[in-house]
């Protein structure tokens, strides 16, 4: 499979915020690089890295990505703007997924809830347990925002209760609802490979049955108890009216991809429609949640 890798520039104290950027923007990997050509590869939560005074940010995605959105985004949200340093250079086919497969490790979010790799053992059987093979579409946990949208719904009881997952990615949100208690989910994606990827980790987790997956042109009008949207800050803002939509009234609504200097501004913008809660950080990204009016 041929490959696009985009190299950022970047240091000691920028490295770890343009490595979110880059997963949030669809990276399948992300690697950091000295001046020297050494690299380290994308680190596990909790662990303690020391980048260097002259960091190469890389992220590896799929030829087919649209690269130009990607760095409009970048550039968006860049502290230099115009100026961003950047290069983008296709690479040679290897082994990118074995050597990613190879640092994804069993992780737990809430009290109950673990998600898993559907290659390694599970630590906890009693635990619930998704078991994810994320193939091309973003979403392990590893991510903070989707870390953050696990937690929150690990702390819901979902029982019985319909859920809309808004840019489904791998499935792990609809996977996780699901194991929770969710008595139906509804994902949703632009990308015909995250509902393949989505459909594929449903019938893993033996949920196939209660989990319905949908181009946003095919989608049918419905109302759920749960909404919840991992993308990013210019999506949620330009679909808040069709994303709220989807609530009920007193339904439950959970947003992220959003930066921590974003949040405030999008809150005012679900503010219309939803009583917000106060807004939850995680590592820079932030959560949004509310009840629809």
């Amino acid at each position: 499979m041929p490959w696009i890798q985009l190299r950022l520039a970047a240091n000691e104290e920028t490295a770890e915020k343009y490595s979110d950027w880059l997963s949030a923007c669809g990276a399948q990997a992300v690697t950091f690089v000295d001046a020297q050509d050494t690299p380290i590869y994308e680190p596990l939560p909790g662990d303690e890295v020391t980048y260097w005074s002259n960091t190469v940010v890389m992220g590896l995605y799929d030829a087919s990505h649209d690269m130009e959105n990607v760095i409009s985004y970048l550039q968006s949200i860049h502290p230099d703007k115009q100026d961003m340093r950047y290069k983008l250079e296709q690479l040679e086919d290897k082994d990118w997924e074995r050597e990613w497969m190879d640092n994804f490790h069993p992780m737990k979010f809430g009290e109950r809830l673990w998600i898993c790799p559907s290659w390694r053992e599970v630590p906890d059987p009693d635990a619930v347990n998704v078991m994810l093979d994320p193939g091309l579409a973003f979403g392990t946990g590893t991510h903070p925002t989707t870390a953050l949208c696990l937690t929150w719904l690990d702390s819901l009881d979902l029982t019985g209760k319909t859920v809309v997952d808004f840019g489904c990615g791998s499935g792990i949100l609809s996977l996780a609802a699901l194991k929770l208690g969710a008595e139906r989910v509804i994902g949703i994606d632009i990308d015909p490979q995250a509902l393949q990827a989505s459909k594929a980790n449903a019938q893993r987790n033996g949920v196939a049955d209660r989990l319905s997956l949908y181009l946003p042109e095919d989608q049918p009008s419905l109302q759920a108890d749960i909404v919840v949207a991992n993308i990013l800050a210019g999506p949620l803002k330009e679909l808040a009216t069709i994303i709220t939509s989807y609530a009920k009234r007193d339904g439950l609504l959970a947003l992220s991809g959003i930066l921590e200097e974003q949040g405030e501004a999008l809150s005012q913008v679900y503010s219309q429609y939803c009583q917000m809660n106060p807004i939850t950080v995680k590592d820079e990204w932030v959560r949004l949640d509310g009840v629809r009016r």
